[in-house]
């Protein structure tokens, strides 16, 4: 049986993962998503440990900072998250398409998905 992933885990992975991708510090990114500069270094480490979890709409700042998708952040799924991260990465049109075709792979038509 396959161990459950802990929710905590992979928010705590994935904001470290993005913002080591940027080279980004941790007080830089939380100056960026509007923590008060004088904790934000202190805040975003205990972020990245568990000992806090931000709220949602922090949790959505700090995801636009460090550029990703705000799902990203908490899919416990790997080919869930890189498809989070592709289809943000597409334009609108493409977005579009890939939806479509997504319907069609489940026989779903845009009335029963939507």
């Amino acid at each position: 049986m396959q161990k459950r992933i802990r929710q905590r885990d992979v928010f705590i992975r994935r904001l470290k993962e993005a913002r080591q991708h940027l080279d980004i510090s941790q007080a830089a990114v939380g100056i960026a998503a509007a923590v008060d500069p004088s904790v934000a270094s202190t805040r975003f480490n205990r972020y990245e440990k568990g000992i806090h979890e931000p709220d949602m709409e922090t949790a959505a700042r700090i995801a636009d900072v460090l550029n990703v998708p705000l799902p990203w952040l908490f899919a416990s799924d790997e080919n869930l998250a890189e498809l989070i991260l592709n289809f943000a990465a597409l334009s609108p049109d493409l977005q579009l398409q890939l939806l479509e075709t997504s319907r069609q792979m489940m026989n779903i038509s845009p009335k029963d998905g939507a």
